[in-house]
């Protein structure tokens, strides 16, 4: 697969499989919206303060990330670290109309949290192969790039 697939592929996605270790040493998955991406290797999720994946997250950052497109059979599994932000700017770029029904307090609600994941390498299959993606390959692809929407970037791209 090349990186600009595998891209296309995070940017199809709804939704990704955060994969954390609990303090008793279980390993613990939770399904994350996930739409938010600076290229491969950094990603925004928007949760609870309050959830036990954050609190988990806040003492040991250790995490993992897995996107998939089971219809064409490919999927990227991230390895990396996940960062707890509750500043106003990562807040305020995922907050969406409507988010007030979570988040009754709106965008500086204390249990409204955003998760930085950075991915510190990765691996990728499809029906026709597999491979591995260094630290050295997701930096040198996600140079110069922002963060934006890659579900909403895809739609546009559909239309």
């Amino acid at each position: 697969m090349e990186l600009c697939e595998i891209m296309q592929m995070i940017d199809r996605s709804l939704f990704a499989t955060l994969g954390y270790t609990a303090p008793d040493g279980t390993v613990q998955l939770r399904r994350v919206f996930c739409v938010w991406h600076r290229g491969l290797g950094s990603h925004l999720i928007s949760t609870n303060t309050g959830s036990s994946h954050v609190q988990h997250l806040l003492q040991n950052g250790a995490a993992s990330l897995y996107f998939s497109d089971d219809a064409a059979f490919c999927g990227l599994c991230l390895s990396g670290k996940a960062v707890i932000h509750q500043t106003g700017a990562y807040k305020t770029l995922l907050w969406n109309d409507g988010d007030e029904k979570y988040y009754p307090l709106g965008v500086q609600d204390p249990d409204y949290s955003v998760i930085e994941f950075i991915a510190e390498q990765g691996s990728f299959y499809r029906f026709d192969g597999k491979g591995t993606l260094s630290a050295a390959a997701l930096s040198a692809f996600d140079a110069g790039r922002e963060y934006e929407n890659g579900y909403a970037k895809h739609c546009a791209e559909q239309d």
